[in-house]
Order: C-alpha cells, then structure tokens, then sequence
C-alpha cells in the first residue's frame, strides 16, 4: 500500500477510489449543511476569478464560468482531496494566450484534449509522483515569472490606455504600454483603484464576503448607476450568454499534433504540480491525505471535457480550495456545490455580467498575481547556494522573456545537472583514524538510553528534490511521535532548497501540534544550507546540536523545564534518566 492510501482502515479497493465515494460512506446531514455553505461561499468567490482568467487568456468571460463550472464538478466528484477545488487558474493564462495568438481556439482546444489524456496516464501509471522531481526554484522561477507576466496583461485595462494590438511578448508588451501611457483614462483608473482599494481592506471589516465579489458589485453599481463610459463586458465581448454552455466536438487538426506537443506537456505538466500543490495544501489544512493518482485522472477527465463546452485548461485552485476549506468543507461536495452554484448563476443572472468594468476584474487578477507569486519565497532562496539562486533566476527570465515551456524544460536540465553535482560530492574517501573513532561515539545510539517523550527520526542520503516527501509520508499521523523529536542527520549526504522547504514545513507541523523538533549531526553542505537560510530562526539555535548526544540533553531540558512535555513524560525521564 502506497502513501497515498496508508490510512486506518482503508481497503486496497480505496486505492483507485474518488475521495467523494469514500465520503459518502460516513455522510450526515451535518457534513451536508456545512458543505452547502461552503459551495456557496466558494462559488461566489470563483465567479469573478473565472470570468477574469477566462478574459486574461484570450478567450470570454463566460469560457472561463464553464470551465469553472465543468471542471470544479469533475475534479471534485472524481478526484482524490476531499476539499480541492477545481477551475481555471492564474497558472494557465499567460499559456493559453500564447496558443491562440498562434494555433486560434481550435489549437487550444487539441492542447487541452492532449493535455488531458497525458494527465489521465500520469495517473494510471502512478507517474504523478514524478510532479515531485520538479526542483523548489524551478517552481518558484516560474511561479513568480507567471505573475508578473498576468499582472502586465491588465496594466491596459486597469488604466484605460488606448493603444493598437498589444503584443504577447513581455518586452514588447511592456514599450507598447509605456508609449501610450498618456492614454490613460482617469475614471477607469478611478474605478480600478476603488476596486483594488476594496480588495485589499475589505478583510479588516469581515472575510466572511470575499473582498473580490464586493468590488465587482460596487463598481458594476457605480458604473450602471451613473453610466460612467468605462469598458466593461457588454462593451467588449456583448455580455454573458444565458443558459448552458453549448456541447460542440472540437475540430482535431491531426497535422498540428507535433506542433503542439511541447505546449500540451506544459499545460499537462502545469495542472499536475498546481493541483497536488493545492492537494498537499488541503491536507495541511484539513488533515486529510490526498491520493495523488485519483487526483490526476480526475484533471484528466475534466480537461478533455472542458473544451467540449468551449472551456480551458484546468487544474486544483489554491486560493479557492483554502478558501473552501476555512467556509467549513468536509468532503468533494462542497466543490460539486460550487460549480452548481455558478451554473446557476449562469442560468439567472447573465445578463448582469454586462455591465461589470474590465477595470474591476483586472484588479483582482493584480490580486491573483500578487497572491500567486510566492514573493516572500524570493528572500529564502537568495540565501541559499549560487547554483540554486542561478536556477531560479534563469527559469524565472525565461518565463517571463522567452516561453514557459522552454523555461521548465531549462530549469528542469539545471537542476537535474544540479542534483548530479550535488549526489557526487556526498562520495568521500578518507582514511579511518582515532579521532574518527572517537568523534563518532557521541553520534551512535546503541549505547543511548531513548526515554518515552523522545522520538528520533533519521534521514538516510541525499535529501533533495523527488526525495523530500518521505519526510511527510513518514509522519503523516503526528500522533505518533512523542512530544520531543529528534531529527538525525547524521547520515543525511546532502540538501536542496526542496529538502529545506520539506524540513521548513515539518517543523512547523510539529510546532502546531505543540512538539518541539531538535536537529542533529548535521554533516557539513547541510549545515551550510541549514545556517544560511532561516530555518534557525524556526527551530531555534539551541536546538540544532551537534550529536545526538548532545540531543538528548537538550530533550531532558525540556523535559524538566516542562516544555510541551507534560508532567507525565517527565517523570517517565525521571524513572528512564541515567544513573
């Protein structure tokens, strides 16, 4: 049984089973309420994100709704979270743009089908889990380089500029923008500020309503109020169709296959790591444990769907399913819930869409942008090694000056050339001495009393990027470790940014879960890593020791000093404690 099915109880059946059939076995009318306020809650927040993917990629406001609606009931009725939310995302926009400036919508729509297949084989044939040999920076890179990018295909719209056909390439963007930057209409970018203005304060009244759908309805009230001559909608695309969207067969151009071969393996690629990003997240939020495969099928299924109703790509929302999440979701029927809930709008209030300002949904993708682009991530990774900053640096110019998929196939080279260096340097030889001899025996454990309050956990060679997640795997259920763990590294050869990000992310589990992690034995290029980056300020320096001698003192500490321990655990040190 694989991590992805290693729960209590769970049966081999389970293993290619949706998490919302899994769900049902134990369903009460309680989890059915708490679901239906969530749905609501996150199909409300989705209808303005959809409508402004679905612009900034090149396509109708209402491309984006059916995605949403689609793909959100697909993802959630077949996939493998219990809360993950599916739709179109930041993610795919800047993509989709650069496909139809050159294939048109029917090459997207052969990019989305191909997109799909690749993501449903990646699940049959368990290869989602080779999403996890995608390098921390190489995701930043991108991530960050994707932000940017959305964010400066609002710029037009937030500030009114009239200017010819904007070009899809970032540099050229960018001098078409500033050479008409007198352009700028002073009530749109009046609207565009309340409404970003809007977004970013509403939380401090109440998160219950998303600041994003009390923008869209303010500035739609002021611009129907008082026929402010801004762009919106209606003025640009003539509104948003009643009714359900259209069944239509795409028309498949089988000499565009190769062509559009590289762009279907970003797209397929995009949607793996985004949605097990959001499914690991979910899990971290509601402490479920995703089954990544299931997952990808269910990508899969919705994105051979999606262009059936004129869609885009699809994958797991981050910022939706977090917000599902904190409404009170409980199984996959909160996210069916919220695709129905844009379905009916779509069926009632169409017609209103018209008149909502561009300016107010470029807003809130700079929001998206802002949110998405992991920012403060930046920070960390310049701390660390040359070659890790020199990987993240050229994905990220590539993403943003040349095409995301040369920029993930580049970064993707740099950093398996990085691991090679990095698995070559953990080979030494060396000549077997006294002081070797006696500069080990504080690190063995055979001769170590381990008392009750202690756990040790050790890592055993190279912990970097496809790797790192055995961290979580191992320690899944928390509860079974003691109130002190003990993390040995002695024998641990080497470390990546994604190994730090994994051991980032498990001290604050156990800090959450009011253990406290102690670090020991850490070799040379790891405690280098370790020192540079702010993963002491985490844990403490006192807790990072040289041996696992030293670790257990530092336990007993604790211990005495009550430290999350408890009364209990310390007077079990008491009876184990060395005479």
């Amino acid at each position: 049984m694989n991590a992805n099915t290693r729960h209590k109880g769970a049966k081999p059946s389970d293993r290619w089973t949706p998490k919302s059939i899994l769900c049902f076995r134990t369903y009460t009318r309680q989890n059915f309420i708490a679901d239906l306020v969530a749905g609501l809650t996150v199909g409300l927040v989705a209808l303005p994100l959809a409508m402004a993917f679905g612009i900034a990629s090149g396509v109708t406001p209402q491309a984006g709704i059916y995605t949403a609606v689609v793909a959100g009931f697909l993802i959630s009725a077949l996939g493998g979270s219990r809360t993950q939310i599916g739709g179109p995302t930041g993610a795919f926009v800047v993509i989709v743009a650069g496909i139809i400036a050159k294939f048109g919508l029917s090459g997207l729509f052969m990019v989305t089908l191909m997109a799909g297949v690749m993501l449903i084989l990646m699940g049959v044939t368990g290869l989602g889990s080779a999403v996890k040999f995608i390098p921390r920076p190489v995701t930043i890179g991108f991530t960050n380089g994707i932000a940017l990018l959305i964010a400066s295909t609002q710029i037009k719209d937030f500030l009114g500029l009239k200017t010819p056909a904007v070009p899809s390439e970032f540099l050229g963007r960018m001098e078409v923008l500033c050479a008409y930057i007198a352009t700028v209409d002073w009530r749109t970018l009046l609207v565009g500020g309340v409404s970003l203005g809007l977004i970013l304060l509403w939380p401090r009244v109440t998160k219950k309503i998303p600041g994003s759908i009390v923008a869209m309805l303010l500035g739609t009230l002021i611009c129907a109020g008082f026929h402010i001559p801004i762009e919106t909608i209606g003025s640009k695309f003539g509104g948003i169709p009643t009714g359900l969207p259209h069944f239509m067969a795409p028309h498949f151009r089988p000499e565009l296959i190769l062509p559009l071969l590289p762009s279907a393996v970003a797209v397929a690629l995009l949607a793996a790591v985004e949605s097990l990003l959001s499914a690991v997240v979910a899990d971290g939020m509601s402490g479920d444990k995703h089954n990544s495969n299931v997952e990808l099928i269910a990508q899969g299924i919705a994105n051979i769907a999606c262009p059936l109703v004129g869609g885009v790509p699809a994958t797991g929302a981050i910022a939706r399913t977090a917000t599902n999440i904190r409404a009170g979701a409980v199984s996959p029927v909160s996210g069916m819930t919220h695709a129905l809930t844009l379905l009916l709008i779509l069926l009632v209030a169409a017609p209103l869409a018209r008149y909502i300002p561009l300016a107010t949904l470029a807003a809130v993708l700079f929001m998206v942008a802002y949110n998405m682009g992991e920012w403060r991530e930046i920070a960390i990774i310049w701390r660390l090694s040359r070659a890790d900053k020199a990987v993240w640096i050229v994905t990220f110019a590539l993403t943003v000056l040349a095409d995301l998929t040369v920029a993930v196939e580049v970064g993707m080279v740099l950093a398996a050339l990085l691991y090679i260096q990095r698995v070559s340097q953990t080979t030494t030889v060396s000549t077997v001495t006294d002081e070797y001899i006696r500069a080990g025996r504080a690190h063995i454990l055979q001769d170590k009393i381990v008392p009750a309050y202690v756990s040790i956990l050790r890592i055993h060679g190279p912990f970097l990027f496809g790797a790192a997640e055995k961290l979580a795997d191992e320690t899944t259920d928390l509860r079974d470790l003691a109130q002190v763990v003990v993390l040995r590294l002695r024998n641990m050869t080497a470390i990546d940014a994604t190994g730090l990000h994994e051991l980032e992310k498990f001290a604050d589990r156990l800090r959450a879960s009011g253990r406290t992690l102690l670090l020991c034995g850490a070799r040379d290029q790891p405690e280098q890593l370790l020192t540079q980056s702010t993963f002491v300020q985490r844990v403490g320096s006192e807790n990072i020791l040289p041996h696992v001698d030293a670790a257990l003192t530092r336990a007993r500490e604790i211990a005495e000093n009550f430290g999350g321990v408890g009364e209990e655990t310390a007077r079990d040190f008491q009876t184990h404690a060395p005479a």
